[in-house]
Parts: C-alpha cells; structure tokens; sequence
C-alpha cells in the first residue's frame, strides 16, 4: 500500500531561483578576457564540484574569517576548479574571481516557483526546504516570497554534508516529522537530488525545465506539475 504524502520538500538553487546573471556565462566572458578559452557550458560542467569544495572549506573554517594568505589559497583553488581543464594559471582565477565578484549576482525566483509552493500549502502539506546553498538562505527566502510558504529549512551548512549525503534529507524529515516514504522531493540534479531523495526512500521529482525527460525518474518542466504526484 502506498503511503498518503504529507510533506514536500524543494532544492533551492536552479529549483526555486537562479543567479542573475548566470554565473557560467559571467565567468566565461571574464575568462575570455583574460585570455583564456572556455564555454559557458564547460563552467556549468566544473561548478558543481568546485561549489563543492567551496563549501567543504567553509565546514572547516569560514572562508571570510581566515587569515589572508589561507583565504587567498582557498579562492584561488577555487578559481582553478571553475576552470578545471582551460589550462589557466592561478594568477587569472584569482583575477577572474576578483572581477566576478565585483559585479556580484543575485538571486531571482523562477515565474513558478512562488505559485507553486502556495498551490502546495492550500493541499495543507508540510512544505520544506533542503538545500546546498548556505547561511544566507533565511533572506534569500525572504527576498523572494518564500518565506510564508516553508515550515522547515535545512542546509548543508548545519548539517556539514552535502546533498546526496542521506544526513541532510534525514534532518528534514525527522523536523517534519514524517516518514521518507510520506515524502515527496524536488530538485535539478540528478547525483544530488534525484540519488540523494531516492537513498533515504524519498519520493524524487526531477525539475527540468528544457524538456528532458531521458531520466529514471519523474520529470516535470514546470514547478506546478509536483501536484500531479502528492
């Protein structure tokens, strides 16, 4: 017997908003400027590991708070990881980083995003949040609309794992107080959410919103179709 879902929870990042500009376009024409040939495509390809690092060396210690010479060593293997394979020397990530981050980036809600989490809470689910993206959370939320529409918020940074690790999924559900199997998941990345759902017995959904559905699992293009599956 199936159970009935009680809870969905929604990934943050390139699930319910995205940087604006986009990072990998930001850093190439950055790149190229410096001299360096790289595509939009192959920054997307190195992000997800280099964010991961980023964030491991944070658990350590924050970043921000280290002394120069330790902070300076850690954007910089950072910069060489966002440009893994371009050849580029540690003087220009250093330089591309510095330039990108003078511009800055900021978060925009996807055009679904805020319906689609109201159209959940009016079925009176526990709605939640589990994501990779940091202490800051709390006001992009905020910023956003989100706020209103989320009973619980659980991230990486307080759990020290990264989504696929199942400690991350656990603390979400043991705060809703449900079971995996009463649960429902959404998210953009396969090898974090889709693995990462799936291992602790979640529900996984898969958000695509280009309209590939060559995935072993559900796949909607619009934020709104996780009420098909609760």
């Amino acid at each position: 017997m199936t159970a009935m879902i009680k809870a969905v929870f929604f990934d943050f990042f390139n699930t319910l908003a995205y940087f604006d500009p986009p990072r990998e376009e930001t850093y190439a024409g950055i790149a190229a400027d410096l001299g360096i040939k790289v595509t939009p495509a192959m920054i997307t390809a190195a992000l997800p590991e280099a964010d991961t690092y980023w964030r491991s060396e944070n658990y350590k210690k924050p970043v921000r708070q280290r002394e120069q010479d330790d902070k300076v060593a850690v954007y910089r293997e950072y910069g060489l990881r966002i440009l893994a394979g371009t050849g580029a020397t540690p003087d220009q990530a250093l330089q591309m980083l510095a330039t990108a981050f003078s511009r800055g980036w900021v978060f925009k809600s996807f055009p679904d995003s805020v319906p689609a989490l109201k159209l959940v809470k009016q079925r009176k689910l526990i709605t939640g949040l589990i994501s990779n993206v940091g202490q800051e959370i709390d006001s992009y939320c905020r910023e956003m609309g989100f706020e209103p529409y989320l009973d619980y918020k659980v991230t990486s940074f307080e759990v020290g794992f990264d989504k696929p690790r199942p400690e991350i999924f656990q603390l979400a559900l043991d705060r809703a107080g449900v079971g995996a199997d009463e649960s429902v998941f959404i998210g953009d990345v396969y090898e974090q959410d889709i693995v990462g759902a799936r291992g602790v017995g979640m529900k996984p959904i898969l958000i695509n919103r280009n309209g590939n559905t060559s995935y072993d699992c559900i796949v909607i293009s619009d934020l709104s179709g996780v009420l098909d599956y609760v």
